[in-house]
């Protein structure tokens, strides 16, 4: 029996650019402390200003507020970027590498359905992979 999961020939993964991460049905983006103070520095705001425009309790966590429509307060519709890009939380980092997207290959199958750069482009390593999952909890 072997410790290396179905994906241990790794994943391919090329972002595109095309913001669908960004948007569409409503959800949660996860915040610590510490991404919060990133964020509320990236936009010049005191982190009581930032999380007061920004950001919402979700039980004992906190999550980013979201637009009426289910898109991220940061995606920019217009550009189709991230308004926060360099100060974005893990939970953006390492997408589409997620625990819920890499438990199975149907799980994976699912990912590529929604994101075009998933099973596209690079090969990202299964160790590298483990590391990012491990990094946040969605």
């Amino acid at each position: 029996m072997s410790d290396r999961p179905w994906y241990h020939e790794g994943l391919q993964f090329e972002c595109l650019g095309c913001g669908r991460c960004c948007t569409g049905d409503p959800g949660y983006v996860w915040v610590t402390r510490e991404e919060i103070t990133a964020l509320a520095h990236a936009l010049a705001m005191s982190e009581t200003e930032f999380e007061d425009a920004f950001v919402r309790p979700a039980g004992k966590r906190k999550s980013l507020v979201e637009m009426p429509n289910g898109d991220c307060a940061f995606f920019d519709a217009q550009t189709r970027r991230c308004k926060v890009y360099d100060a974005r939380p893990k939970q953006c980092r390492t997408w589409p590498f997620w625990e819920s997207n890499v438990r199975s290959l149907r799980a994976w199958q699912g990912a590529c359905h929604l994101c075009p750069g998933s099973g596209q482009g690079r090969v990202v390593g299964w160790q590298k992979i483990q590391q990012l999952v491990a990094a946040v909890r969605v």
